[in-house]
């Protein structure tokens, strides 16, 4: 064995053995999307007889709602396991203890800091030729294979390209083992950097082709594997262009997903947001992903519905986003059409439709055909829309993985006409489906018709309908969507009550985010249900992260000030107590900024008694400085000045800019009404922050001014005392209004300049 001391070296050893699964928010526990970030990556280890991150957790509460009992263990599927000619095993020989010693000792020396920076390129490149003819057997070495990586990271490029080419004939065994995957990965990382150098692309180049050519021999067993697919999805990334840990295409967020999903982030196609791409190989990504579906028509199935192999293609279908041709060639191989010649409205052939929807009851198929719908061009998409969902959405939707393509086909519904199809589906089944815990389901539904502007009023009706027995007041309509699982899972619904110290549903909370997006006259039932909620439970929301920001949505949408501040009221006397919650500090904020400066400073009284408590708490010092806590406590007239002064400016601003809505407003909230126009919202915000911006500008004007007059007044003095007797008998100099009138004329200059600003930059 060889002992080594580095703690870094120790702390690579002992790397997790299993990725942390994130729990999705869509009601699942998503393993598709569990591939870890940077120092969370494949485990050298076994936890409880699992493979590393490929150990099964299905049995493990999901964030939303109970368990599925109808949950299939891993393997179950009748496709899984039919690979037609499995790849013989290679068993490792023994590392002579010549070369492990050898290699202990560049261990050490690196560990003694008794390599110069300049030499270390060469050492590693010296220790690299030794390890000629031995690749396999060192990169699966537990203990040399974090050597390797050492040297891989420390090397030039044509000792790194040497050392690949070397093994290039067993690096999918490499990639398939515990502790080679690392070493493959090191070296996938290591020429991500070295094409920073534009000289180096062509023996890179060279360097994956070899590569890319041993894998599409036989590349099954390599996306089947738990380490390989890892090390597959870096090497499509890696010639795909971007970079290599990116979570776009090697762990997909179930939240960022879910915010698309429900408008609640700007969505965009895979890749448009890296700021990081490096100069990839597209050719050498079509040659590989074509390459790896040169395959029987099970074997194909097999990769659908194996949890590894379906991240593969996933990451490839990410990589090819936007490529409209290169997709028409992919997808309809996956969806199991092989003709030639294929021409728009013949991708896919009826006979297939239903293996097509049994698949996607397949929990891996289900995440792949999640992504073929949001990368399918528009005529794929539609075709698959008519011959495989319509008349099958309401099953899909029953179903415990199903339902999750459901929702991905109406988040991307192009059309109304689409979206007319599926309301005509969905739209009587919304109790239906929340009785059966799909609410993921009705919050696409909801979010698709906002986005596309139809059955806007029959959505938000059909909702509150659902949480209602017959002939029933909406009165406790958010209380219900707010605890949606107590709420259907009460057998006397008539009897329910608010289920104190529960956690808020977090997909009922995400639907009223949605339905507060909505204009004001469509959503009355929920306005006044949430302004009629007890002060309690208003409370004990404001303290919970999903109630904390329905909250928020309700203050942002275009409801009247008036109702704005009949919530806020609820809460006098408690945003102490909710500024020192890490979710309730930004409720507070957006309280604030939705009061009236009496409401304002009621805030800013309760802030005041945790003021020496505050700044210990994550937004703490945000709060104190953004509402001016210490200025209150300190010059409480000034800061209601400065309160009343941008008051008046953003009134002023809406007098000329805003709506008919804000123009004709009685409300004394001068920023209840400032989302009466949702497509504004960030225009609003940039103004706001651009008011701010000169008020404060002209606040240190009008301070400045004050001390040159000071000066002046001092050094008049100064004169007077030296023979100015005349002028004093005289009275012909005033001091007192020389300085009240010019402080005057500089803060009407300020807000002059600070209201041509605003104008100027929204005309902009």
């Amino acid at each position: 064995m060889v002992s080594v001391g580095s703690k870094a070296l120790a702390s690579r050893r002992a790397r997790s053995c299993c990725n942390l699964v994130e729990d999705n928010l869509m009601g699942r526990e998503d393993k598709s999307y569990n591939q870890g970030s940077k120092n969370k990556g494949m485990s050298r280890k076994t936890k409880n007889g699992s493979f590393g991150f490929d150990a099964d957790h299905s049995n493990k509460s999901v964030s939303g709602r109970a368990n599925d009992g109808n949950a299939k263990p891993k393997n179950s599927s009748k496709y899984q396991n039919t690979f037609s000619e499995p790849q013989p095993s290679i068993v490792r020989k023994q590392v002579d203890p010549e070369t492990t010693k050898y290699f202990s000792e560049i261990v050490n020396l690196f560990e003694s800091d008794g390599v110069d920076f300049e030499e270390r390129p060469v050492i590693c490149g010296n220790a690299l030729e030794e390890a000629k003819g031995k690749e396999f057997e060192l990169a699966t070495d537990y203990y040399i294979s974090h050597t390797l990586q050492i040297l891989l990271e420390g090397c030039n490029v044509d000792h790194l390209c040497d050392f690949l080419r070397g093994c290039a004939k067993v690096f999918p065994l490499i990639s398939m083992d515990r502790s080679g995957s690392h070493v493959a990965e090191t070296a996938l990382k290591s020429l991500a950097m070295q094409l920073q150098d534009d000289e180096a692309y062509s023996v890179i180049e060279e360097t994956l082709t070899n590569l890319c050519k041993v894998i599409v021999d036989s590349p099954f067993d390599m996306m089947c594997n738990c380490y390989g697919s890892h090390v597959f999805r870096s090497l499509l990334c890696l010639c795909g262009g971007v970079p290599l840990d990116s979570p776009e295409f090697h762990r997909a967020k179930p939240s960022m997903i879910l915010a698309e999903r429900l408008n609640l982030s700007a969505s965009s196609a895979p890749g448009n947001n890296l700021s990081h791409r490096h100069q990839g190989f597209p050719g050498l990504l079509k040659f590989l992903v074509l390459g790896m579906l040169k395959c029987s028509e099970e074997d194909v199935k097999s990769l659908l519905v194996d949890q590894y192999s379906s991240l593969v293609l996933q990451t490839a279908l990410k990589l090819f986003s936007g490529h409209d041709q290169q997709l028409l060639q992919i997808i309809p191989v996956l969806l199991n059409c092989r003709k030639e010649n294929l021409t728009e409205g013949n991708f896919i052939e009826m006979t297939a439709v239903g293996d097509i929807v049994e698949l996607m009851k397949e929990a891996a198929c289900s995440h792949l055909m999640e992504v073929i719908l949001a990368v399918s061009p528009e005529s794929l998409y539609a075709e698959m829309f008519a011959k495989i969902f319509r008349k099958s959405l309401f099953e899909l939707s029953s179903h415990h993985c199903g339902n999750f393509v459901v929702q991905a086909l109406i988040s991307h519904a192009r059309d109304q006409e689409q979206m007319e199809c599926i309301w005509e589906e969905l739209g009587p089944k919304f109790r239906d489906l929340l009785e059966m815990g799909r609410s993921g389901v009705i919050a696409s539904l909801i979010a698709t018709s906002q986005r596309l502007h139809i059955h806007e009023h029959e959505v938000c009706k059909a909702l509150a309908d659902a949480v209602c027995l017959p002939n029933e007041s909406p009165r406790f309509v958010v209380d219900r969507i707010l605890f949606l699982e107590s709420y259907f899972a009460c057998v006397e619904k008539s009897n329910w009550k608010w289920p104190s110290g529960a956690k808020i549903h977090v997909m009922g909370s995400l639907i009223l985010q949605t339905v507060f997006k909505f204009q004001n006259q469509l959503i009355q039932p929920y306005i006044t249900s949430l302004t009629s909620m007890e002060v309690d439970h208003v409370l004990e929301a404001a303290k919970d992260a999903g109630g904390a920001r329905t909250i928020e949505a309700f203050l942002d949408s275009n409801a009247s000030g008036k109702l704005k501040h009949r919530l806020i009221n609820k809460l006098r006397g408690h945003f102490g107590e909710l500024a020192m919650h890490s979710s309730g500090s930004f409720t507070v904020e957006k309280c604030f900024n939705a009061s009236n400066l009496s409401l304002r400073e009621a805030i800013a009284s309760d802030l005041l008694s945790v003021q020496s408590e505050l700044p210990k708490t994550k937004q703490g010092p945000y709060l104190l400085r953004k509402l001016d806590i210490d200025g209150y406590a300190n010059r409480p007239d000034q800061w209601r000045s400065r309160q009343a002064s941008k008051q008046s400016t953003y009134k002023e601003f809406y007098a000329a800019f805003g709506s008919g809505e804000a123009k004709s407003s009685k409300s004394d909230s001068f920023l209840a009404d400032t989302s009466k126009s949702t497509s504004l919202t960030k225009g609003i915000k940039d103004v706001r922050k651009e008011i701010d911006h000169h008020l404060a500008s002209s606040e240190k004007y009008v301070k400045h001014a004050v001390v040159d007059d000071v000066m002046k007044l001092k050094n008049k003095k100064h004169k007077r005392g030296h023979g100015g007797a005349s002028e004093k008998a005289s009275g012909s100099v005033n001091h007192k209004p020389f300085l009240s009138v010019d402080l005057k004329k500089n803060k009407r200059h300020g807000q002059e300049e600070q209201s041509k600003a605003s104008r100027k930059k929204l005309k902009v």
